[in-house]
């Protein structure tokens, strides 16, 4: 069943009478050392129509200046942010984006949102073609498995992805029935700078 914005989940009953996962309330600033207010604006922003084509613009500029600085900096850098570095499903060339992500453990969790498009993310398809990728963090390189969330692991993804950013809530409606994946992205191997 794909995500449904009524239930307020991607799967299943009722996220939105739940209750927050303890330390949800410091986990912004704690994940990225920013000033909660240009977090809480960064949100807010991120359910207008607008701030989405706006992101999508952008997104060629982020991954230049992340692939620069190694993922130290990325434009998208009120929220936890990393670059991803798929293969392509049918190019067979490396290809990187720009996303948001949410810690988990080691890994890092992310979302093929495409910013509310009706259309699949390229990095989805590509993961979904070959699992293996490499993403850029904090100045660090590592090896990474993508695992597609299923069942109660995506209703405990999801939870942990709308307490960073509630706007994927809206991206849900505003994707129009299209099954948004959530990937836990496991490290494989020891990291490098």
């Amino acid at each position: 069943m794909g995500p449904s914005a009524d239930r307020g989940g991607p799967d299943g009953p009722a996220a939105t009478g739940a209750t927050r996962p303890v330390g949800a309330d410091t986990a912004t600033t704690r994940h990225t050392g920013r000033v909660p207010v240009l977090g809480t604006l960064t949100r807010r922003l991120g359910h207008h129509e607008w701030f989405g084509t706006a992101m999508r613009l952008l997104v060629p500029a982020d991954r230049l200046v992340g692939r620069l600085t190694r993922g130290r900096v990325v434009a998208l850098g009120l929220v936890p942010s990393l670059i991803i570095t798929t293969t392509g499903h049918r190019s067979g060339l490396p290809r990187s984006n720009p996303l948001l992500y949410v810690p988990d453990g080691d890994g890092f969790v992310v979302i093929g949102s495409n910013w509310g498009q009706p259309r699949q993310p390229g990095w989805v398809l590509n993961l979904r073609a070959r699992p293996q990728a490499e993403v850029a963090v904090k100045g660090r390189r590592l090896a990474v498995r993508a695992d597609l969330a299923t069942g109660a692991e995506r209703e405990r993804l999801w939870q942990l992805l709308v307490t960073e950013w509630p706007a994927y809530r809206t991206y849900v409606r505003r994707a129009g029935g299209r099954e948004i994946h959530i990937f836990r992205l496991a490290p494989t191997g020891p990291g490098r700078q």
